[in-house]
């Protein structure tokens, strides 16, 4: 079966890096591989319609339930990515490309100082750069989670 139709299990795997590009989108890789997860009841300790998803779901004004029903319908990802960018806001590639460049920069200057603070938390754990990028952090942690 394809991986599209069965689904990650992330209680092996890691789902795909925020950096991974779909249909001109970062994030969207690793949000279909946790909805998939999620449909199949492999998520693990992952979470699908998270803060990291609704970035993306946001920016195209989209619900997290219609695309998991879409997903459910078993869907491969360039046939998501269409669906996301017929269903979504419509966007000029000027402004997905400053959203991606925004999201995969973010270290949360600028942002409330819990999150910085969290942030920065999560990277010193991980031996990272105190001022490194949320999706550097979640590709240090997937694969500090699954070296074990």
């Amino acid at each position: 079966m394809d991986t599209y139709k069965k689904g990650l299990d992330l209680t092996k795997v890691p789902p795909r890096s925020p950096h991974a590009v779909i249909g001109g989108f970062n994030i969207l890789g690793r949000t279909i591989d946790k909805c998939r997860a999620l449909l199949f009841g492999t998520i693990g300790e992952y979470h699908f319609d998270c803060p990291l998803d609704n970035q993306l779901f946001s920016f195209m004004d989209l619900k997290g339930d219609d695309f998991k029903a879409f997903v459910a319908e078993g869907h491969s990802d360039d046939e998501i990515a269409a669906w996301v960018k017929k269903e979504g806001q419509e966007k000029t590639d000027a402004e997905m490309a400053d959203w991606n460049k925004f999201v995969s920069t973010n270290n949360y200057a600028g942002q409330p100082a819990e999150k910085k603070a969290w942030l920065e938390g999560e990277n010193k754990r991980l031996g990272l750069d105190k001022d490194g990028t949320l999706f550097d952090m979640l590709d240090a942690d997937d694969k500090a989670s699954y070296k074990k």
